[in-house]
């Protein structure tokens, strides 16, 4: 009996301190945010090295943001036609490849994709910087590491998310139109002229910027973040890349039910 009460509380033990650790992080990335915000305008005095992070961080991750976004869109078309023809309703097939890739699957699967690929790699760049003792020598040169290195790379995620996200919708309608009109059948005049019909550009095509952009913002805010604090050493910068990219899915995933709800709840 004494061996069951001792497991029970140990583990009542490590889940009250994994509980405070959480809550821990979750203070310090706050007070993080807090100094960021400061340098978010004045890193636009520099504007080469967001240009810069835009090539590093977008268009380097547009090749496997394209192909996946190609796949994504044949296998929308081909499910779509096969549920679509048991109810005749294949005109039908346009809409329901571009309302599901620009409401939804455009802005989600692009934050997944895009922190495993740039959200990773921002946080290793940031940590190995930190264990090489570089952001300490900037600090020494009277250099703001977070205006000199982090606001430029949180700016990059921010405004490269809604345009992958854009690509990603507009590759996957036209891997639906090639999987549905080419191979299958579907008149290609239904196709597009169900889009234009029904298609909304405030309630729909707005509404999944508005998730690009909030989604690149917690991306980005996440990999600075954990880059920024990670452990000095080669252990901390893979778990601080592994908390980026597992955070990363987890907030998109939550806040993607929490901003449908609220865009589309109604």
């Amino acid at each position: 009996m004494n061996g069951y009460r001792n497991v029970f509380f140990n583990g009542l033990a490590l889940l009250g301190q994994g509980a405070l650790a959480a809550v821990a992080h979750a203070g310090q990335m706050v007070l993080f945010t807090g100094q960021l915000l400061w340098r978010l305008l004045p890193a636009w005095t520099r504007p080469r090295l967001i240009v810069q992070e835009l090539y590093a961080i977008g268009v380097l991750s547009l090749v496997i943001i394209l192909i996946s976004g190609g796949f994504v869109g044949l296998v929308l078309g081909l499910q779509g036609y096969n549920i679509l023809s048991k109810f005749n309703a294949t005109e039908s097939l346009g809409v329901m490849v571009a309302l599901s890739l620009v409401r939804e699957l455009g802005p989600v699967v692009t934050a997944l994709l895009f922190a495993g690929r740039a959200g990773s790699a921002v946080t290793a760049e940031i940590a190995l910087m930190k264990t090489t003792e570089q952001l300490s020598a900037m600090e020494m040169m009277a250099v703001d590491p977070l205006r000199r290195v982090v606001a430029p790379r949180f700016w990059g995620a921010v405004f490269s998310m809604p345009l992958l996200a854009g690509l990603f919708s507009l590759v996957g309608i036209a891997g639906g139109y090639f999987i549905g009109v080419v191979v299958l059948g579907v008149d290609p005049a239904s196709y597009w002229g169900q889009i234009q019909q029904q298609m909304q550009p405030v309630d729909d095509v707005l509404n999944g910027v508005i998730k690009s952009l909030v989604f690149g913002a917690v991306v980005g805010l996440i990999a600075v973040f954990e880059g920024f604090n990670a452990e000095p050493t080669s252990l901390g910068i893979s778990r601080a890349t592994t908390r980026t990219v597992v955070l990363s899915s987890l907030c998109v995933l939550g806040l993607d039910f929490i901003l449908t709800a609220w865009m589309f709840g109604a």
